[in-house]
């Protein structure tokens, strides 16, 4: 049986090419759907089925340096199969 949460992670082989770099790569055109992001526009590589958007939160000043963000999540809609992929937004998602 394994136990797990103890912070140690099997080593992982690599089964794929890396991914290319952002900069250079044309990637495909992704419009997100609903949600406070709906009709931003974006480019993704390889078509991930969760796009995250964060926003920053306003905090009071404090004595830790922290940052908080807002998490949205928007998931694929994998009935579009052309450009602009189309990502909705996901209400349940934390």
């Amino acid at each position: 049986m394994r136990s797990y949460g103890t912070g140690e992670a099997p080593p992982r082989t690599p089964t794929a090419a890396p991914d290319p770099d952002p900069e250079t790569a044309a990637g495909e055109q992704a419009l997100l759907d609903g949600g406070p992001a709906h009709g931003t526009r974006l480019r993704v590589l390889g078509r991930p089925a969760v796009v995250q958007v964060t926003y920053p939160c306003r905090t009071e000043d404090g004595p830790t340096p922290f940052r908080v963000d807002a998490l949205y999540v928007y998931r694929r809609d994998p009935r579009v199969h052309h450009e602009p992929l189309r990502y909705g937004y996901d209400h349940a998602s934390p």
